[in-house]
């Protein structure tokens, strides 16, 4: 089905429903009546893959591509070399070069990969900011920039503020004025009139504004020549806001979140996140969203609103074939009928806690105390004298009951129960 493409003018009405906007500065609706604009997302690369809290903003240029604005991402080779003090309490590790190298490549694949997902347009232009910051001396940018700071602006900054008591370096004190250096060379050279990022961005933001004033003046009808704006930082159920250190993180790389763990996070979402993660990030339009909500309120139990999320924002990463999948899979698992699908079983052993069979599993209870589901083998025993045993969706009686064929030549599937399942494989 065709998905209705706003004017700008509808924009800042649809991100301010999906709780996407936190702050902007003076004058931006006025300037988006007036048409199309481009805005930038600024990505430093800290690491080789994003994770669930650059999402949000991504999913806020695809809303801004739709609306008729021009999406542009800045991947930090540059001030990724440096390290953003926002946010932090400590100083950041330094990457050397070719770690910093690595992580720019692959951040920019997978934001390409992002923007080719389900409804997309045009790619968004690309950039590194290595470009133009590698090429100032230590005396032009202080001549050039630094001249434009004072250090009552600089200190009065929360990113500042927040690091006096535990002690900010130099380095870090000066990244503000390399990201304000972006949004005013993004501005001159290429004619982007607008920043975005997380609300513990917007001091940096501002920082850019003022650079571009200080420079260049006002524009000749005394409006701003640009803009910012910020967007609430997208929390885990746990409060804390989604990073790479964190203890409960997941990764868009597949190297290191598999799909079907990325899946099963978004399918397990606490039921009070659901509408917030419906609403941000996913590209659902607000009819489909909002008969979701109802229908989770209606039946928690048949978690509507989680499924929805896991399979939208998996085809988004991976890709629809790996979405669909993802939900076979997920529907399999706890069904009552058996697993005989080789590409849901292969999903389940690889991704799922799998188990491999050797040579001197000849029975359906060595099979159970090689999966890895019961403490004990006496607890194997108490369990099939229970009826809570199923082997390949037959349920064990007998001990010494021989195993069957391998489903698909390879596997067999051992339920404890309905909520326990493993998938053993066939080895030598």
């Amino acid at each position: 089905m065709p998905i209705a493409v706003p004017v700008m003018t509808d924009f800042l009405a649809e991100i301010r429903w999906r709780g996407m906007l936190h702050e902007m500065t003076e004058g931006l609706d006025a300037r988006l009546e007036r048409g199309p604009i481009s805005a930038y997302l600024g990505i430093d690369p800290t690491a080789d893959s994003l994770h669930p809290g650059h999402l949000i903003g991504l999913f806020w240029l695809l809303h801004f591509q739709r609306a008729g604005g021009t999406p542009v991402v800045v991947i930090g080779g540059g001030t990724g070399m440096i390290g953003d003090p926002s946010g932090r309490s400590t100083e950041r590790n330094l990457l050397d070069p070719d770690t910093l190298e690595h992580n720019v490549a692959a951040i920019r694949a997978q934001v390409e990969r992002f923007f080719a997902g389900p409804g997309a347009g045009e790619p968004p232009v690309i950039v590194d900011n290595r470009e133009w910051l590698a090429r100032y001396g230590l005396i032009e940018y202080l001549r050039d920039i630094g001249k434009h700071f004072t250090l009552a602006y600089m200190l009065d900054k929360e990113s500042v503020q927040l690091r006096m008591g535990s002690g900010i370096s130099f380095t870090e004190f000066s990244y503000m004025t390399l990201q304000a250096t972006d949004f005013f060379r993004l501005y001159r050279d290429h004619g982007v009139e607008m920043q975005i990022g997380g609300a513990d961005q917007f001091g940096n933001i501002t920082a850019g504004l003022e650079l571009i004033r200080r420079v260049l003046g006002q524009a000749p009808d005394g409006s701003p020549r640009a803009f910012g704006l910020s967007f609430p930082l997208l929390v885990s159920p746990s409060g804390r806001k989604f990073g790479k250190t964190a203890e409960d993180t997941i990764f868009l790389s597949r190297d290191r979140t598999s799909p079907y763990d990325f899946y099963q996070y978004w399918l397990n979402a606490d039921d009070r996140d659901v509408p917030i993660y419906l609403r941000r990030l996913t590209m659902l339009p607000r009819a489909e969203i909002e008969a979701l909500e109802a229908e989770q309120q209606a039946h928690p139990e048949r978690r509507p609103g989680q499924r929805g999320l896991a399979f939208d924002i998996t085809a988004r990463v991976h890709g629809v074939p790996e979405a669909e999948l993802q939900a076979r899979v997920s529907e399999a698992a706890f069904a009552a009928a058996p697993l005989t699908d080789p590409g849901v079983l292969r999903v389940l052993h690889d991704d799922a806690g799998g188990f491999d069979i050797g040579a001197d599993v000849a029975s359906a209870f060595d099979l159970a105390v090689a999966s890895g589901l019961f403490s004990s083998r006496g607890d194997v025993r108490r369990t099939i004298a229970q009826g809570g045993l199923t082997v390949d969706g037959e349920r064990v009686t007998d001990l010494d009951a021989p195993l069957g064929e391998p489903i698909a030549g390879r596997y067999h599937v051992v339920r404890h129960g309905r909520r326990h399942l493993a998938v053993g494989e066939l080895r030598g």
